[in-house]
């Protein structure tokens, strides 16, 4: 698999990393074995950075990742901390960081953590000193390596990029949210900050499986955070309506070249943007994880192919989505 930089951290990683919110919670029952076997898969296939959170399913998805990491000390894991309290600036303190990146060595069964990233903070955090001195004290303490922001909107993105500490941010990057194109992309380059691209299918949206009929379990955050109910609406199919999305699937169902998958597509068009180190596709199965992993290894698309994907985006879903984040 291709292998890019992966920003300040001097790492380098598999260009098709795996997202482990899946294993963790938030989208319907993924067993032990299948998420064990998902894992696996995508290691077999190249994947060396693996993301996760302290908060997927209650350490669930640390505990897996640990447990594999393992098996392959030589992988990159990355993980996230800031959502175990509620969300207000004061909790972003030394006290909970501390305690909080305890449990997440613990789980993962590492002294020092490869990687740890805000989890999409508020806005005001960003403009904290206090909090990244916090974070560098971390860092000189070896209870970290690196450390890294998961953002909401672009406009943190780049308050978190012009922070020298910062070596990687994480942000929702696929066909149907192109507003990072613009000026996130092209500062992190500068900057030499990594960028890891989550919510690369749209939650399934671009994989291209799903209809009007298609129902999805209670526990999964597509049934029950579609307006927003639990976390931000942008994180549950990149915050565009279910209808609309499906509508812009089926225009750029003839786009995708012969032996590659609607996902893979996705995944490719991804890769393609100047800045991006990483994308990170989840998995619930060995299959899935494989696929997704394949994509690395299709050629660019070809320049007029995004642009007939930029004129989906423009058409259907910019109005939804790209004044918002």
């Amino acid at each position: 698999m291709e292998t890019r930089t992966l920003g300040r951290t001097g790492a380098s990683v598999g260009v098709v990393g795996f997202g482990a919110w899946q294993i963790g919670a938030d989208w319907s029952e993924v067993g032990e074995d299948d998420a064990t076997a998902a894992l696996e898969a995508a290691a077999d296939a190249g994947a060396t950075f693996y993301d996760t959170a302290d908060v997927y399913g209650d350490g669930r998805s640390e505990r897996l990742v640990g447990a594999f990491r393992k098996r392959h000390p030589g992988v990159f894991v990355a993980t996230k901390m800031g959502r175990r309290a509620e969300q207000v600036h004061g909790n972003y303190s030394e006290q909970h960081f501390l305690a909080w990146n305890d449990d997440s060595r613990e789980r993962l069964g590492m002294d020092t953590l490869d990687l740890v990233q805000l989890h999409c903070p508020p806005t005001s955090v960003y403009g904290d000193d206090a909090v990244f001195d916090v974070l560098d004290a971390m860092v000189a303490d070896g209870r970290i390596a690196h450390y890294g922001v998961s953002v909401e909107t672009c406009d943190e993105a780049l308050a978190a990029i012009a922070r020298p500490g910062v070596a990687t941010v994480q942000i929702i990057l696929n066909p149907f949210r192109q507003k990072p194109l613009d000026r996130v992309l092209p500062a992190a380059a500068e900057a030499g900050v990594g960028i890891i691209a989550r919510v690369p299918l749209a939650s399934g949206l671009l994989s291209g499986k799903y209809t009007a009929d298609t129902h999805f379990a209670p526990d999964d955050h597509r049934n029950y955070n579609r307006k927003g109910e639990a976390f931000d609406v942008g994180e549950t199919f990149a915050g565009v309506d279910y209808a609309t999305g499906l509508e812009a699937v089926e225009r750029l169902r003839p786009l995708v070249p012969a032996g590659m998958t609607m996902a893979q597509f996705a995944l490719r068009w991804i890769l393609d943007q100047r800045g991006v180190t990483v994308v990170i596709p989840g998995a619930r199965n060995a299959e899935q994880a494989a696929a997704n992993a394949a994509a690395a290894a299709f050629a660019p698309l070809d320049a007029d192919l995004h642009t007939e994907v930029r004129a989906v985006y423009d058409d259907l879903i910019r109005p939804q989505v790209h004044h918002r984040w």
